[in-house]
């Protein structure tokens, strides 16, 4: 049977991904109240290709290989191109830096550097093991004291009413479709919901936080986006059922020590913990893997006989009747 090749779901979802993201951007700057320059996306997303490309280069030459992005034309540069694209969006559209641009695309830059510092050994291969725009955006906030997270009124400003709901409404029936039918993390976000809503109440009940306020924060847009497209990123977190509930879980669970003890911007920081706990976890479990593999040789090495026996030719049994008869 003949037919077009099946398209890999990762890509669909990445693809689904940017155009989400690309669409709220627009609607962002046109109709929400988004409070970056309209520009900054622009110069974020060029930042990031132009970073990608760069480093995908130098990549596939010390590798020895073709760069990712050739051999299938403008459409393979393009979905290449998908996470960068993703990436900076994100990362301009969360964080706050007044009118230092530069503090920005410094953010962007070690979101997808980070994609090729920090990775870990997975099914025979190094992938990256944190969430990239994640990662630039917790950076940001640690090396800058004075930048902020985007106020998250910026999400609803010129919306009043029945259409504030409309909004959050249509981000999750997005979120739940692409990570039901695509990224399959529905694990993930239900372990991290109800994990949360657990750290929320055990908050109120033993550092005497406000158990309605806590529990309010999941109402706003900012947390909804974070649950169904920055917490389920594919490419950092787990693919069994068990492992995205220990992911979700763990990310909830962080958050709520972080919050309790009076750290900000804990959704962020929690996720880099968390992420950052996977990737040594996946380096210790290839290391123990590798070392078990190393005794084994070894023990195989030190029984395996040193020289092996050599069986006697069969002329040098018996003498030639020809030469007994001459002896």
């Amino acid at each position: 049977m003949t037919g077009k090749p099946a398209r890999d779901p990762r890509v669909i979802a990445l693809r689904n991904f940017a155009i989400s993201i690309t669409a709220l951007n627009v609607l962002g700057y046109t109709v929400l109240g988004f409070e970056q320059a309209p520009l900054w996306p622009v110069a974020a997303v060029l930042t990031a290709y132009l970073t990608e490309l760069v480093l995908e280069v130098v990549g596939a030459r010390a590798e020895e290989r073709a760069p990712r992005f050739t051999g299938r034309g403008v459409r393979g540069v393009v979905e290449f191109l998908y996470p960068a694209h993703i990436t900076a969006l994100a990362v301009n559209m969360l964080l706050y830096v007044n009118d230092r641009i530069l503090v920005t695309l410094f953010g962007v830059i070690v979101a997808i550097s980070g994609k090729w510092l920090l990775r870990a050994p997975v099914n025979g291969r190094l992938r990256h093991f944190m969430n990239p725009s994640n990662f630039g955006i917790s950076v940001v906030l640690l090396l800058f004291p004075w930048v902020s997270i985007a106020p998250p009124y910026q999400f609803t400003e010129y919306l009043s009413g029945w259409t504030d709901w409309v909004l959050v409404v249509v981000i999750v029936s997005l979120g739940t479709l692409l990570n039901g039918k695509l990224t399959g993390r529905m694990w993930l976000i239900g372990s991290w919901l109800l994990v949360f809503v657990a750290q929320a109440v055990l908050r109120g009940l033993v550092l005497d936080t406000s158990i309605p306020a806590a529990l309010g924060t999941m109402t706003g847009v900012a947390f909804v986006l974070f649950t169904n497209y920055m917490v389920t990123d594919p490419g950092t977190t787990p693919s069994r059922p068990a492992s995205q509930v220990a992911f979700g879980a763990g990310v909830a669970v962080v958050y709520g020590v972080l919050t309790g003890a009076s750290v900000v911007y804990g959704l962020f920081f929690a996720t880099a913990i968390v992420c950052l706990v996977r990737g040594a976890f996946l380096w210790s479990l290839h290391l123990s893997r590798r070392d078990r593999q190393e005794r084994a040789v070894s023990a195989a090495t030190r029984t395996a006989p040193l020289v092996a026996e050599v069986p006697t030719p069969a002329s040098t049994d018996r003498v030639p009747q020809g030469a007994a008869a001459r002896a």
